[in-house]
Formats: structure tokens, sequence, C-alpha cells
């Protein structure tokens, strides 16, 4: 399983984020970031959005997952994705 982070450059939920999605080690899956400010599509669809999380499955095809709270734990944020790794 592959997760995409969509964030940006001094975005502290996105950092928040990040960090503890790397914190995670339970569950197996490749961390994606990609910086909205590299492209002008994604800047233009995210702007305002970030963080924002996205599943990508076997078929290639993205999932935008519901944002976690910034005050979600660790073991909260892997109960919220097992539940989209198992379906």
């Amino acid at each position: 399983m592959r997760l995409i982070l969509y964030s940006k450059p001094g975005c502290h939920l996105c950092e928040g984020l990040q960090e503890k999605l790397e914190q995670i080690q339970n569950l197996s899956f490749e961390l994606e970031i990609r910086d909205i400010t590299t492209r002008e599509d994604w800047f233009g669809a995210y702007q305002y959005e970030v963080p924002i999380l996205f599943l990508a499955n076997r078929q290639d095809t993205e999932e935008v997952l519901p944002r976690p709270s910034p005050r979600a734990s660790v073991q909260q944020l892997e109960q919220m994705l097992r539940k989209y790794f198992a379906n």
C-alpha cells in the first residue's frame, strides 16, 4: 500500500501528520510526500486543504482519506488507516 501526503513547506499540520505517519510501525506502507508548491495543478487543488492524505491502491487509483485530527495519537492514526487498508 502507498500513502500520498500532499503538503507544503511551513505547514505545521502537515509536518505533524508526516511525523506521526513515520512513527507507525505495525502497518506496512510506503509514504510519498508531495509538495504542492512544486506543481500548479496540485497547488490549485490543495492550497486550502493541506494536509490531505490519499491511499493509492494496486490499480493506482487514489482514494482521499478523511483528515485525522491533529490531536490524534499515532495509535489512533494507525487504527484509522487499518480500516482503509482492509478494504
